[in-house]
């Protein structure tokens, strides 16, 4: 009798090990990250993906079909800043060696064409966070067999990008026709020579004059240069009054820093991703007040949605640092995961169409793919914000009544009375 009784309690204890090595054992999916991981953008893709695959563990995983799955996170530093054909050998090694499901981030444009190719080549889901220029989601368009599996998340594409300074470019040349008595103001464009640029470049040269702005001009450092005083002292003798800025790379703090040490009497806004970044203010050693640029989640008092402040103070809490735009991963990851569960696979081709039928509010906005699997942009969908450095704090001063959009939190912007002081009459 007691040994009957040893013997189905060792069959018991056996068939509980079993099952939960069963459980334990079941393969991870396992999405890589892919960015300049030596650089603030890379390391805002790890960050906002390590966050939301942690979140998602804790809670369980992913539901596959009947059986609940771990993620697993790939970090695939791409070097994309420095050397861009770094990044499709970094790719191809995530697909064949690590043997990633899913990709998700990218910041070079030129990088980013290359790593999309190497995706494509072995069909698998591409979720760009990072990288913006139109042509990435144009090639789904021309090309849909073979471009489906990617699909841009996050920021809005370089076109919509372009109404969005315009639209704040125009309510900042208002201040100035309002505050300094200027009806023609004068702008300076500082664009990193960089692919994803030129449209936006091209299309402010053409529309600025029809808002009623001179152009004085167009200088372009390269991403990572360490002195931008030449261009600065040109722009100085040129008269700008609004420094249009379109950079994505450490040149940014660079500008910031040197603006503030030469007084330069202009405003810079436009795209400084430096400038998102909480540490920016430390970076530019305090000398980069009233420095603006476009922003997705701001300091974490901007209600875009209703997630928007608790993502931010999750993140800082984590992270000791508000996110970058490219922590927009955090995004992707929930995407992944809903549209996984829905299909209940991981087969890439079941996937697009559901990715496609993508309609869910995120930590920046509501997110719905159009034909070419890019975000829409506008009221009701994303708008991102523009933020200032005011005083070492970040800001946000846009959208206020945009098409009728003003989110809570948003506060008025500032001329720098160094400006005021030189330029009014």
């Amino acid at each position: 009798m007691l040994r009957r009784m040893m013997a189905a309690f060792v069959a018991a204890i056996a068939g509980t090990a079993l099952t939960v090595t069963a459980a334990q054992a079941a393969d991870p999916i396992k999405i890589g990250v892919v960015g300049p991981m030596a650089f603030v953008q890379g390391e805002n893709h790890w960050r906002g993906a390590e966050l939301a695959a942690d979140e998602i563990n804790k809670a369980g995983g992913v539901k596959v079909g009947k059986e609940q799955r771990q993620i697993e996170l790939v970090k695939v530093d791409t070097n994309e800043i420095l050397n861009v054909p770094d990044a499709a050998n970094a790719m191809e090694r995530a697909l064949t060696q690590d043997e990633v499901d899913f990709v998700i981030g990218g910041f070079r444009t030129e990088a980013v064409l290359a790593m999309q190719d190497v995706a494509m080549d072995y069909k698998k889901i591409f979720l760009g966070v990072g990288a913006a220029h139109d042509k990435l989601t144009q090639r789904v368009g021309e090309d849909y067999g073979r471009y489906k599996y990617f699909f841009h998340v996050a920021p809005t594409k370089s076109s919509d990008l372009g109404k969005t300074l315009f639209a704040v470019l125009g309510q900042i040349a208002g201040q100035i026709r309002q505050d300094l008595g200027k009806e023609k103001p004068k702008v300076a464009i500082v664009a990193e020579k960089a692919a994803w640029v030129d449209g936006i470049v091209k299309a402010a040269q053409a529309n600025l004059p029809k808002m009623q702005m001179e152009v004085v001009g167009l200088w372009q450092p390269s991403p990572t240069a360490t002195d931008v005083t030449a261009e600065l002292s040109a722009i100085r003798r040129a008269g700008a009054d609004m420094i249009f800025t379109v950079i994505s790379g450490p040149v940014g703090i660079v500008l910031g820093r040197q603006m503030g040490e030469l007084q330069v009497p202009a405003i810079p806004f436009g795209i400084n991703v430096e400038a998102q970044k909480e540490g920016f203010w430390q970076a530019s050693g305090g000398k980069a007040n009233y420095v603006a640029t476009l922003d997705t989640f701001g300091a974490g008092d901007v209600h875009i949605t209703d997630q928007t402040v608790d993502f931010v103070a999750k993140f800082k809490k984590r992270y000791g640092t508000t996110p970058a735009y490219t922590a927009a991963t955090y995004d992707a990851v929930y995407l992944l995961k809903e549209v996984i569960e829905k299909a209940g696979t991981l087969d890439a081709d079941k996937l697009v169409p559901i990715l496609e039928k993508t309609d869910r509010v995120g930590t920046a906005g509501r997110l719905v793919f159009d034909k070419n699997h890019a975000p829409t942009f506008g009221p009701g969908y994303l708008t991102g914000l523009a933020v200032q450095w005011q005083d070492g704090q970040k800001v946000a001063f846009w959208p206020n009544n945009w098409n009728g959009v003003t989110y809570k939190g948003v506060k008025p912007f500032k001329i720098p009375p160094h400006m005021m002081a030189q330029k009014k009459k």
